[in-house]
Parts: C-alpha cells; structure tokens; sequence
C-alpha cells in the first residue's frame, strides 16, 4: 500500500483495510472487520511499536476479541495476510488444511504467549486466526492516505504508553471503533459513526465512508485506494460488507418480519439507509502487489522519528 507513494520522500502513509466477512459468523453479521495498515511503523513485539528498519514493510493493527486480553495486536503485513514470512513462500492456492497449517506453524513460532496452546498441544480456536492469513478467507479493501514522520511517532508513543488491555465490546467497542480512534489520532474528527444508518453501531463500511469525505476534502493527504484478493482455493468465498441498515433492507429474514410487524420502523431503516448509509468499495481500485510495496521500502527509507512532543500538525 506504501506502493502508491510514488516518491514522496521519508514519508509513510495510514490505510483503513475494510475486510468483506467470511464463514457461519460472517452471515449473521455481515458488517466485516476493519484493521489499520501503517507503511513506516513496525512490531517490535505483537504487543509493542516501533519505527521499521529500512525494507520493512509495516504493520496491521487491529482490535480482536479474546487475545490474552490484549486490546490490540500488531502483526507484520506480509504475515497477516498470507501466514508465512516470506513473499516466496506465499502459495499460489490454499486448501482449508493448508492455511490452519500456516496459520499455526507461524503461530507457534512467533505468537505462542500471547496464543498459547489449547489442551493436547493443539492450535487454539478464537479470533487470532483473523490477524494471520486474513486473504486466505477474504478480500480487503484498502482507502490509504500520506502520514508524516511526526504523526507516525506519535502514534507509536501513543500506543505503547497505554495500558494493552481488552476494551472490546461489539456494539460499542469493536475492531471499527478501535480504528476509528487510531485515524482520528492522526487527523481528529476525520472519522465518526453513523447513527441514522448504523444505529450508533460503528461499522467498517461507515468509517471507510467519513474516512474517503474527509480525504477527498484534504488534497494533500492524497487518498489511493486498493484491493487485496482473496487468494484462489476451495475455502469459500467471503462475501460484500454492509452496514447495519443496509443488512436489514437488503435481507429478507430480516426485512419482512420487520415490514410485517412494525412497518413505521421498517420505513425510517430503509430511509436511513437511502439517505445515509450508501457507500461502496471503489470500481477502480488498483490491485495491491506485494513488489511494489518492497520496491518503495527500499527507495523511500525510513528516517529516525523525531519528538513527539515537538509537535506533529
């Protein structure tokens, strides 16, 4: 994602990934999963952040519930979407077993205190699967604008000072809020809920939506947005995110009981959606090529953070 940089020197940049949802809880709650991409800072540990050495690729961060109760891990991007190490390892298909065996080699390699093994010496079940191998079970959608040494530190000092502890809560605190308040850190008040739409419930596709309004207000920010396949396989397709109106207008199980049992209310979630929770994925989104991302990692080196205190904005 740093790929559509093109040169702007010692400049990082911040991308909303917007990932579609997948399997049984993926169909009752279609409203996917949000995670940050940060181009210029790194893991020192998945609990921990630091400035990346010069031709590391970055971080994915997100909100997950039940790790250890950590309120957020940070996974390298070339782990979090393909569970190996090495873009040379990456497979060209994946079969269910194939991606639980990577999932899990990499997390005994690399994530075993914060995922410890389950009774026998197994692989645990719960949410950690989504922060390793996350393009095996979905497509991504990314909305990437440019970041400044400054900002970057911030963040970092910001993200390590505070107390890692797990705040989730899925109508109030989930992985979209937690995003929401990491980009409001680098531009305040660029991103919020949307309560017609949504209920108050802040989802993925939302946050994209205030995110791309305010982007496209800032010129200097130079929105680029991207996609990540879904890599090939017999592990079934994931499928389009909604909002929380959008779910309930364009699904039957839900909209006839409602359009049966309460028609005024059914009235006011269709309004709401129509007047303010469309928004969708762009049609023109460039693919996202792991090469390019190297090839600018290698030619916009980082630079050492300054103070945070010295001021970012």
């Amino acid at each position: 994602m740093a790929l559509f940089l093109g040169g702007i020197a010692a400049r990082g940049s911040v991308a909303l990934l917007v990932e579609e949802p997948f399997g049984r809880f993926g169909a009752m709650n279609p409203t996917g999963h949000a995670a940050i991409y940060l181009d210029r800072v790194c893991a020192e540990t998945p609990v921990s952040l630091r400035t990346c050495h010069p031709g590391e690729l970055g971080v994915v961060i997100s909100r997950y519930y039940k790790v250890n109760h950590y309120d957020w891990v940070a996974i390298p991007l070339i782990p979090y979407l393909y569970a190996v190490e090495d873009k040379s390892e990456i497979p060209i298909a994946v079969t269910g077993q194939m991606e639980a065996d990577l999932r899990d080699a990499y997390r005994r390699r690399f994530l075993r205190e914060i995922v410890p093994d389950a009774e026998g010496g197994h692989a645990p079940v719960g949410d950690w699967i989504q922060m390793v191998g996350a393009s095996y079970d979905r497509r991504i959608y990314g909305y990437q604008v440019s970041t400044t040494p400054s900002q970057d530190a911030e963040l970092i000092a910001t993200y390590n000072e505070a107390h890692n502890h797990s705040h989730f809560n899925l109508l109030f605190q989930n992985c979209a809020d937690f995003s929401r308040k990491l980009l409001n850190l680098y531009f305040p008040k660029a991103v919020h809920r949307n309560f017609l739409a949504d209920g108050g419930i802040t989802t993925p596709k939302q946050i994209s939506k205030s995110f791309v309004k305010y982007a496209r207000k800032h010129d200097e920010l130079e929105l680029r947005t991207f996609v990540i396949p879904q890599v090939p396989g017999d592990i079934p397709r994931s499928s389009r995110v909604n909002g929380v109106a959008e779910s309930l207008v364009k699904s039957k199980k839900y909209l006839l009981p409602l359009v049966f049992f309460r028609p005024e209310l059914t009235a006011g979630i269709i309004a709401a959606y129509v007047g303010n929770g469309r928004f969708e994925p762009p049609k023109d989104a460039r693919v996202f090529r792991l090469e390019e991302v190297e090839e600018l990692a290698r030619e916009n080196p980082t630079v050492p953070m300054p103070d945070p205190a010295a001021g970012s904005r």
